[in-house]
C-alpha cells in the first residue's frame, strides 16, 4: 500500500511539474529576451573581456581606485567578499555601468567557494522533497537552478562540463523509483537539459564502472540509472569571475579586509568602509553609496560591525570531501547515492584526474590512498526571528537590515549569477543608483571562454614546446604533451597560449609536481594576470594541487615561492614567511601523510 501511494504521488506531481514547467518558460520576467541589453559602453566591455591579449589592471591600480573615492565622489557599490557571489555582484554591477569596488580579506574563493562538491546541479533532492511534500516552492527552486546550471556551463565552457552520474539500485523498486524521478528531472530541465537520463542493466553498469559493488547487504545489483549534472573547477571559475569584473571596470582587491564601517554623521547610514591591506598593513577609507555584504559564512560578523545586536541569519552546514587516486573509478563517470541510512548523500566524482569520494565501491579504500581531505562550510540562510531551524532555506536571502548595508547569503554555487543580480537590484534601490542598463550577465562569457573549443588544446600541442631547466642548469626542450595541453586549455581557456608562451620563451616548462600537469609557467602567469599574491593562493586556488594531493603540493611549494619571489620582488624574510604559511595551510588538509589515524599503523 505504501509503495502504491508513493508511486501515485510521483505521477501526480509529474503532471504538476509539466504544467509548472510551461508556466516558468512562458513567464516574461525570466525570458532571455527580456534581459537588459547594454549600449556602446557595454559593447566595449564585452570586447575587452573577449580580447585574448587583455590584461587586468595591476593590484596597485586597483588599490588606488579604492583609495580615490571620497564622500563627495563615492563608488556606487563596495562589495565585501570575493567568493562566487561577491565576485558575481562586482561583475553584474560593473557591466551595468556602475562604479564598483570589491575587497576580500584573504583570496578570491578562499572560503566556501573553493571547497564545494564541484557540481553545478539543479537539486535532485529538492525535486524529491517537492514531490513528497507537494511543495511548489521547492519545485520552483529546481526550475531556477536548472536554468542557471546550463548558463554557468555556457558562460565558462572551458571550466565547466556535463558529467554523467550513476545511481546504483539494489532492488527493483529503486530501479523504478529513481528512473521515474530522474525522468522527471529531465522534464523539469526542459530546453536546458544536458543529456537524457537512462537505465543500465547490472552487467552494463559494471562494464561502465568496473569498481562498482555488485552486492550490498544480502542484495545484488539490479542496475543503475544514469543522469547528467554539471561539474566545474570551482576556484578557477571564481578567479575568472573576479578577473572578468576587473576587465569590466571593477576595482577588485584580494588580501584587503574591512575593519570598520564609515557612517554618515547625520543619518547613521553606512557610506563606506575602513580597509586594511593585509599584505602591506596600510589602512585607507573607501566611500560608497551602498555596501554589499557577500561574505558567505562570515556575513554575520560583517553585519555585527554595523549592529552589535544583529541576530544571526546563517546556519552553517559542513560537508567532508576525500580525494583518492584515479583507479578507484573510471574517468568521466560519477557515482551518487541520493540517500543513505543517516540521510546523507554519498558520491564519487572524477575531478581533475583524481576522485572525490565518500566510500561506495567494491575496491577496499586504504587510508594510505587518501591524497587529500577537507571540509567545506555552506552558509544556509535562516530567519533570525524564527524559533526553530525549520526556517532554514536552501534558497538565497537578500536583506537590508541596516541602512546602506545590503546582505546577500544562502543559495548555492549554481545560482551565484542570479543571486548577484538580486543583490545588485537591491543595492540600486537602496542607494537610488542610476545604472546604464539592466543585468547583462545571463549571456556574458567569462575571460578565456570566447572562441574556446574542446579541441583548442591541439594548437598548444602542435605549436609550443616546454623549455625546461635541468638540475644542472642546462635548458632542454620538452614535448607539450596532450595531458599538459588539455590541462592548460581547460584551466585558462583562450588565454592558455599565453601560459604556453611563458613555458617556451622563459624556460618554465617543467612540471611543478610529479604526476600532475601543472607547469612552473602557470605560477608566473597567475602572478602577472590573476592577482596571485602568495604561495597558498597558487597551490589552493590558481592550481588545485593542495586539494588534489597535499603531499605533492608540499613538495612544490619551494619552487612556487621562488617564482613568486622573482615576480613580486620578495626579500628573504617574505620568502621564509610564505614557506611557513604554506606549511600551516597544508596542515589543515588531511592525507595519509599528516592525518592522525590512531589505528596502530599511522601516527
Amino acid at each position: 500500500m505504501a509503495t502504491s501511494i508513493r508511486l501515485r504521488r510521483i505521477c501526480a506531481v509529474a503532471v504538476v511539474a509539466g504544467g509548472a514547467y510551461f508556466t516558468v518558460l512562458s513567464d516574461p520576467s525570466i525570458a532571455s529576451s527580456d534581459r537588459g541589453v547594454g549600449g556602446s559602453s557595454f559593447t566595449a566591455i564585452k570586447q575587452r573581456i573577449a580580447d585574448p591579449f587583455a590584461a587586468v589592471p595591476s593590484r596597485a591600480v586597483q588599490e588606488s581606485a579604492l583609495m580615490g573615492s571620497s564622500s563627495v565622489n563615492p563608488l556606487d557599490i563596495l562589495v565585501v567578499g570575493g567568493g562566487a557571489t561577491g565576485s558575481g555582484v562586482a561583475l553584474d554591477a560593473a557591466t551595468r555601468g556602475l562604479r564598483v569596488g570589491l575587497v576580500e580579506r584573504e583570496d578570491f574563493s578562499s572560503g566556501t567557494s573553493s571547497r564545494s562538491t564541484k557540481l553545478i546541479h539543479g537539486g535532485v533532492r529538492y525535486l524529491e522533497k517537492a514531490v513528497f511534500n507537494l511543495d511548489y516552492g521547492q519545485l520552483k527552486l529546481v526550475f531556477h537552478a536548472l536554468e542557471e546550471r546550463k548558463q554557468v556551463i555556457d558562460n565558462a565552457p572551458h571550466l565547466c562540463h556535463a558529467l554523467p552520474c550513476m545511481t546504483p539500485c539494489f532492488n527493483w523498486f529503486d530501479v523504478i523509483y529513481y528512473w521515474m524521478g530522474l525522468k522527471m528531472y529531465d522534464l523539469v530541465a526542459g530546453r536546458r537539459l544536458l543529456h537524457l537520463s537512462r537505465y543500465y542493466s547490472a552487467q552494463e553498469s559494471v562494464e561502465l564502472f568496473p569498481t562498482l559493488a555488485r552486492k550490498g547487504k544480502d542484495r545484488s545489483l539490479k542496475g543503475t540509472v544514469v543522469y547528467y549534472d554539471g561539474q566545474m573547477n570551482d576556484s578557477r571559475l571564481n578567479v575568472a569571475l573576479a578577473c572578468t569584473a576587473a576587465l569590466a571596470g571593477a576595482a577588485v582587491l584580494n588580501h584587503a579586509e574591512v575593519v570598520s564601517f564609515l557612517r554618515d554623521e547625520g543619518t547613521g547610514r553606512i557610506i563606506g568602509a575602513r580597509i586594511r591591506n593585509n599584505l602591506s598593513g596600510k589602512e585607507f577609507d573607501t566611500y560608497a553609496k551602498v555596501v554589499v555584504n557577500a561574505a558567505g559564512p562570515f556575513c554575520d560578523s560583517v553585519r555585527k560591525m554595523a549592529d552589535k545586536e544583529a541576530k544571526p541569519i546563517i546556519c552553517p552546514s559542513s560537508g567532508v570531501h576525500i580525494v583518492l587516486p584515479d583507479y578507484y573509478s573510471p574517468e568521466g563517470m560519477g557515482l551518487i547515492v541520493p540517500k543513505t541510512k543517516d540521510g546523507r548523500v554519498v558520491f564519487m566524482l572524477p575531478w581533475l584526474g583524481e576522485q572525490l569520494l565518500a566510500p561506495l565501491t567494491q575496491t577496499p579504500v586504504r587510508r594510505t590512498d587518501v591524497l587529500s581531505a577537507w571540509s567545506g562550510i555552506r552558509p544556509l540562510a535562516m530567519d533570525p526571528n524564527a524559533k526553530s531551524t525549520e526556517s532554514i532555506s536552501r534558497d538565497h536571502v537578500v536583506c537590508e537590515d541596516f541602512p546602506g548595508l545590503v546582505t546577500i547569503t544562502g543559495g548555492k554555487w549554481t545560482t551565484y549569477r542570479s543571486m548577484a543580480e538580486d543583490a545588485v537590484d537591491a543595492a540600486i534601490e537602496s542607494g537610488k543608483l542610476s545604472p546604464t542598463n539592466k543585468c547583462v550577465t545571463y549571456n556574458l562569457q567569462l575571460v578565456g571562454a570566447d572562441g574556446w573549443d574542446p579541441a583548442s588544446f591541439t594548437i598548444l600541442a602542435q605549436q609550443y614546446v616546454r623549455m625546461k631547466r635541468s638540475y644542472g642548469g642546462k635548458v632542454v626542450p620538452g614535448v607539450m604533451d596532450t595531458t599538459v595541453a588539455k590541462h592548460l586549455s581547460h584551466a585558462y581557456g583562450t588565454f592558455a597560449e599565453r601560459v604556453a608562451a611563458i613555458a617556451q620563451n622563459e624556460n618554465m616548462g617543467k612540471r611543478l609536481a610529479h604526476g600532475y600537469p601543472i607547469l612552473e609557467a602557470e605560477v608566473a602567469y597567475c602572478a602577472r594576470h590573476e592577482y596571485c599574491e602568495s604561495a597558498v593562493d597558487f597551490i589552493a586556488r590558481r592550481s588545485r594541487l593542495a586539494f588534489l594531493d597535499t603531499d605533492a603540493a608540499r613538495r612544490a611549494v619551494p619552487r612556487v615561492i621562488q617564482i613568486l619571489a622573482a615576480e613580486h620582488k620578495w626579500d628573504k624574510s617574505r620568502q621564509k614567511q610564505e614557506l611557513q604559511k604554506a606549511k600551516e595551510f597544508l596542515e589543515t588538509f588531511k592525507s595519509s601523510r599528516n592525518a592522525q589515524f590512531h589505528d596502530g599503523k599511522h601516527n
